[in-house]
């Protein structure tokens, strides 16, 4: 089993080591490899995917990706730090993107649209001064991700809400028209549709009313974040892009935060609660995942991080989580797999 590991940039390096660990004890039998991706690569041979990254990502079993950007380069750039990571996820054709949310008052599951829509639509400028940005969607590319959302839904409450903004966009209704037919094949799942100021609305008053969400990538983009406000924050929500091939992408919804990189101090929940997405959806070891995520858990409960209100290092924070899992596979035999040795603090 291989896991390709792109570190990405600012503190993304930290909290990758962290997730090493995890997967090291999790994953006995898997070797891990770091490759460049974002700013780091653009430094380091003038391209933010170079092709050695791509074809390891290939080749690999699962990706785990950690945040990419730097204020170093912007859009404006040829090259930006971003444009790897966009162009990765179209090169895997990962177009699920699935952002789980949980929290006292929210247990939900986003499914959005990941590599269509406005973000990989044309754009440019007339001659006159007006910019545009083509927003577009073929039906084939609806179903793949509604079919997605449907069989999700089947698998939890039943329960489908399908977002979009069908009074004013085409692209909308032929989403709406797509679920519809869909829904043909799915006659144990309840479907109904929200507009995405609706949706957004109603997500804020009662998240509990919502289970399984699909939309596309736009909509998608933004409340997914919302969700992930409501049930602590982007700094720890994760995510997996997964499509119809072997490989899966899994990455941390916060950013580079260059203020904390170097510093020790970067919460790594979300790295590793991506692990266990990996371990989940990409891997189908459901039990492994269960394992980190308790462990995460309760390394929340007992040292949190600078952004928590704790005091934790990015290490320490780590060291917990890897105590936690070798005495839960101790207790349980770990079908008699050697723990992984452990990793000097710095």
């Amino acid at each position: 089993m291989k896991i390709a590991c792109l570190p990405g940039d600012g503190v993304g390096a930290e909290v990758m080591r962290e997730a090493v660990r995890a997967v090291e004890i999790l994953l006995p039998e898997a070797t891990t490899e770091e490759y460049l991706l974002g700013a780091v690569a653009i430094d380091a041979c003038g391209d933010p995917l170079p092709p050695e990254t791509l074809a390891a990502c290939r080749e690999a079993d699962g990706v785990l990706m950690g945040a990419v950007g730097s204020d170093r380069y912007t859009w404006k750039d040829a090259d930006n730090p971003e444009d790897g990571m966009f162009r990765l996820r179209k090169e895997l054709d990962v177009y699920a993107n699935l952002r789980p949310s949980n929290g006292s008052a929210i247990d939900l599951l986003i499914v959005r649209e990941l590599v269509g829509g406005l973000y990989f639509g044309q754009r440019g400028t007339d001659p006159d001064g007006t910019v545009w940005d083509r927003l577009e969607y073929h039906p084939r590319q609806i179903e793949r991700l509604v079919r997605r959302g449907f069989e999700f839904a089947r698998k939890r409450s039943g329960q489908l809400t399908s977002v979009d903004k069908a009074n004013v966009l085409a692209t909308s209704r032929l989403w709406r028209g797509v679920v519809d037919d869909v829904a043909g094949d799915y006659p144990d799942v309840e479907v109904r549709h929200l507009l995405i100021d609706t949706a957004g609305m109603r997500l804020v008053e009662d998240p509990s009313e919502f289970d399984v969400l699909v939309t596309e990538n736009t909509f998608g983009d933004i409340l997914s974040d919302v969700a992930a406000a409501l049930s602590g924050g982007i700094g720890v929500a994760a995510s997996a892009c997964i499509g119809d091939g072997p490989v899966g992408l899994f990455e941390p919804v916060h950013g580079t935060a260059p203020d904390l990189a170097g510093r020790g101090v970067a919460n790594p929940t979300a790295m590793l609660l991506s692990v266990a997405l990996m371990l989940r959806y990409g891997l189908d070891r459901p039990d492994e995942a269960a394992e980190l995520e308790r462990a995460v858990a309760a390394a929340r409960a007992a040292c949190p991080t600078l952004d928590a209100g704790g005091t934790a290092t990015t290490v320490e924070f780590g060291d917990h989580v890897v105590a936690t899992l070798r005495r839960e596979r101790e207790a349980a035999g770990a079908d008699g797999q050697a723990a992984a040795p452990e990793r000097e603090s710095a």
